[in-house]
């Protein structure tokens, strides 16, 4: 059940918000919760009712074992490690069996010149996200960190539908102490479903507006990628980038402005990445959670930065080429995480022996770097791959880059806007038509130029509301005119 979709933001969440309300008002906190996690698994149950099991069963298995861990507080340091190991070993077998054993088996008949195939298994919605979430809850649980819990806040921790299908990441930290909040669970309050309903409106305006948008022309370019020459190749990639950002910030927005309207505050998930001046900044900035998580749970177990400049190196590259391949199985996610982990790698040897770059050239590089990383994030293949990279430094041709016919066409014509799936199956995409042009261009704009839509909502009071009002009721419209026009799209990061 995609955010942007009629059957969420019409029939799900109002259905679900009333009822949470009326729950609310006649007192039934206890009840509240588990209405509010049994709504999630319906959420998540929406797609494929098959694999509600398998989270249940995840769900069920990981709090036993941190029920566990708090009853046996006493138990023997080995005996507490070892049932800790039985965790995480379930919880990536089961991970490994969905989304990677496919991947091994076929590399594996590779290797061995094998003809033995199996058919790739239906990747159940989530199960990176849910699966790195309660590993991190477990560990901190052997460790003593947490608390007496309710067995609903803990089904709720892992399922709660604004935040389960894509992230962010949540750390127990942050979400028990809300669920068990008594203030919180008697009424949301008028200023989280205000700033809730602004949120979400900017994070569906993202993905309708610009990520659906640019799809049209990426998806268009990628399908045909042997056939393009420079420019269309940039234009191909550079729209799949903008796309990339434009629909994970706004499943991040409407994730958190969802919440709001429970009362729940997640974290930001997003900080205007294009942004960054190096790659570790980025980092910082993209899917910032993710980051965290890998942080606290992998770079820091490796051994961190404590070991001597050698091992830190190894502890960098080993964290990203590890979080390459959570993204997926392929050897194209595994270059992925390779190439961002030697640039950590260079940038923090860079940082030790004094290296400064000019700020501009920096966000260049850096924006290259990245730009280039998608293009192995997107492709179906490495083969591919390198087919896109060798025509975008001109071995396939270069065309001229723009077009009297194609000016002609798509301001007279404004096919890009009434019919853009038919425009895009009928365009010729050398050269890159007008309208992709200044698309791009205003996406560079919008990421560049503006900050972060999330913080400026919730850290500026609105000093001209009449004006806000109409502003967000013209976005409101828009998103309605592009969803009419547009065919539904999932988010990116379902596939992950």
């Amino acid at each position: 059940m995609l955010f942007s979709s009629s059957e969420f933001i019409f029939y799900f969440l109002p259905i679900v918000f009333v009822s949470y309300l009326l729950l609310v008002r006649w007192g039934a906190k206890g009840v509240s919760g588990f209405f509010l996690a049994a709504a999630s698994l319906f959420f998540y149950a929406w797609w494929k009712p098959i694999y509600l099991p398998l989270i249940l069963a995840s769900i069920g298995v990981n709090y036993g074992l941190t029920r566990f861990f708090l009853v046996n507080a006493s138990l023997s340091d080995s005996k507490r490690k070892a049932w800790l190991v039985a965790g995480i070993v379930f919880n990536l077998g089961l991970l490994g069996y969905f989304k990677y054993s496919w991947f091994v088996v076929e590399t594996m008949a590779a290797v061995v010149g094998s003809e033995f195939r199996i058919e790739p298994l239906l990747l159940p919605l989530a199960i990176s996200f849910f699966t790195f979430q309660q590993i991190a809850f477990l560990v901190d649980a052997w460790k003593g960190e947490v608390e007496e819990f309710r067995f609903s806040n803990y089904v709720l921790f892992v399922s709660f539908f604004p935040q389960l299908i894509a992230g962010p990441i949540v750390h127990h930290r942050e979400m028990m102490p809300q669920f068990a909040d008594e203030k919180r669970s008697r009424w949301p309050g008028w200023e989280n479903m205000e700033q809730g309903v602004r949120i979400f409106l900017i994070g569906l305006g993202k993905k309708l507006i610009l990520a659906d948008t640019l799809a049209i022309y990426a998806n268009a370019g990628w399908g045909d990628a042997e056939s393009l020459q420079l420019w269309a190749a940039w234009g191909t990639t550079l729209c799949y980038t903008f796309q990339l950002y434009f629909d994970f910030s706004g499943y991040s927005d409407m994730a958190m402005g969802a919440a709001r309207f429970f009362g729940i505050h997640l974290p930001i998930n997003f900080n205007s990445p294009y942004k960054a001046r190096n790659i570790q900044e980025f980092w910082s900035r993209w899917h910032m959670t993710l980051s965290r998580w890998l942080k606290e749970y992998l770079y820091i177990p490796l051994g961190g930065n404590r070991n001597g400049s050698l091992l830190t190196y190894r502890n960098l590259f080993l964290t990203f080429l590890l979080g390459g391949i959570w993204h997926g199985a392929g050897w194209t996610f595994i270059i992925w995480g390779t190439l961002h982990g030697l640039g950590c790698v260079l940038h923090r040897y860079w940082s030790r022996i004094g290296v400064t770059l000019p700020m501009a050239l920096g966000w260049v590089m850096t924006f290259v770097y990245v730009h280039v990383g998608w293009v192995f994030f997107r492709a179906p293949s490495v083969q591919e791959a390198w087919v896109m990279l060798k025509t975008m430094v001109g071995l396939n041709g270069t065309e001229t880059m723009l077009s009297l016919a194609s000016l002609k066409s798509y301001f007279t014509q404004l096919q890009w806007l009434s019919q853009p799936a038919v425009a895009a199956a009928e365009a010729d995409l050398n050269p890159i038509p007008l309208f992709v042009v200044l698309w791009i261009a205003l996406c560079f704009i919008i990421s560049l130029g503006f900050k972060n839509g999330v913080q400026t909502t919730l850290d500026r009071r609105i000093k001209y509301p009449l004006i806000n009002a109409i502003l967000f009721a013209l976005l409101a419209l828009a998103c309605v005119l592009f969803s009419i026009r547009a065919q539904e799209s999932p988010f990116l990061y379902f596939n992950f």
